[in-house]
């Protein structure tokens, strides 16, 4: 099995100038969790029964995963979450806003828990609601608000949600996003798409699937007067593309793939769609995490993969299926940072609490706020051919 095959760049040891700004590595994770924790999370869990439901996302730690009742990416989880009314507490082992979706979609007598409030999203902390409505109103100055459709990734608040249901906007996720843009299109005569808070996934749609151009294509800053733009750019655009990125799919190198090309003959480049559209014109196949995850298992023994997504995930897959060369695409050890947050002794702490009939890290969405929010969900849930993958 190899995972790596780059030189690397241990914690403490340097650090990759060439990287995106604001997706440096953390580092290796910490040492493994106590093994006495192990024992203690099987016993809460089997103390809670059927009344606890634990979801896994597909980007934690194994210490976590074998834990989870079900594993998935986001929206999916929130789903299963949905279809389980009798568990009472759902354990929502990933980051903020896929808890705040989970709470959203299942029913009111269920607590949602998050056993580490601090783990949040770097994507969806890039759009806040101030800065949307700024935007909005920017876009409502320079006479475009009323042909604008916001279309938000699944990877955002649930009050960016909201402000796309309030403003006849959807939800999309990473597979189903090219679907959820011709509906965009198709809601009013010369739409552009206000797309939230991913611009790779955004213009990688919009150019690779859609056949528009970089032209097409303009960049929101939020940190900039009138978002960087003159209203002509923004009269002139059809997808508006809000200046937030993935902190781990960001990192990805075109170099990098040149590099494997050349000492890895017959690699794969496998990635997702939140990386940067070099990296993504470069490789060989491009989808969700579902997608990675399919495409690896039906590949043949003995082929070679170099993968772009999260290292957690690039690691399991490479101890699943030894009879295949399988490849991280990054120079660095990196995870995500804020997912690893999730780990044993936060998982063990969340579960001790609900046995011992404390109710922590409840995680609650403010009645409007999830009313427009399902509006969003919903209008996706109804695009035709749908898939709803992350």
């Amino acid at each position: 099995m190899t995972t790596v095959d780059l030189p690397l760049l241990p914690l403490g040891r340097g650090r990759d100038l060439t990287a995106e700004r604001g997706v440096e590595c953390p580092g290796d994770l910490p040492p493994a969790s106590d093994p006495t924790l192990v024992a203690r999370a099987a016993a809460a869990k089997a103390a809670l029964g059927e009344k606890l439901f634990v979801l896994g996302h597909h980007y934690q730690r194994d210490e976590v995963i074998q834990f989870a009742d079900v594993t998935g990416d986001s929206f999916k989880l929130a789903r299963d979450a949905a279809a389980r009314p009798e568990a009472e507490y759902i354990v929502f082992c990933g980051v903020h806003f896929m808890a705040e979706s989970a709470d959203i979609l299942t029913s009111p007598h269920q607590k949602v828990v998050l056993p580490d409030l601090a783990a949040g999203c770097s994507m969806a902390d890039m759009a806040r609601l101030a800065q949307v409505e700024d935007a909005w109103d920017a876009l409502a100055d320079a006479g475009i608000a009323d042909v604008v459709v916001p279309v938000t990734y699944m990877n955002s608040s649930a009050d960016i949600k909201a402000f796309c249901g309030r403003n006849g906007g959807a939800v999309c996720t990473s597979s189903n996003a090219e679907v959820a843009l011709e509906w965009a299109f198709d809601q009013k005569p010369d739409a552009k798409v206000l797309f939230l808070p991913d611009q790779h996934l955004g213009r990688n749609t919009a150019v690779l699937k859609m056949g528009m151009s970089l032209a097409d294509c303009v960049v929101w800053d939020p940190r900039q007067p009138n978002g960087g733009l003159t209203t002509d750019e923004l009269r002139d655009a059809r997808m508006i593309l809000w200046k937030g990125h993935c902190s781990v799919h960001g990192r990805f190198r075109a170099d990098v793939v040149d590099e494997l090309r050349a000492t890895i003959p017959g690699v794969t480049i496998l990635v997702h769609p939140e990386c940067t559209h070099d990296v993504v014109l470069k490789a060989d196949l491009v989808g969700s995490t579902e997608f990675i995850i399919k495409t690896v298992e039906a590949a043949p023994a003995g082929t070679s993969w170099a993968i772009g997504t999260e290292l957690n995930l690039v690691k399991r897959l490479a101890a699943q299926h030894p009879d295949k060369r399988i490849t991280f695409l990054d120079r660095t050890v990196c995870y995500c940072s804020t997912m690893n947050r999730i780990d044993l002794p936060h998982l063990v702490w969340a579960l001790e609490s609900l046995v011992a009939g404390h109710e922590v890290n409840v995680i609650r969405v403010d009645p409007d706020t999830e009313h427009h929010a399902q509006v969003a969900l919903q209008r996706m849930l109804e695009l035709p051919g749908r898939s709803h993958r992350d």
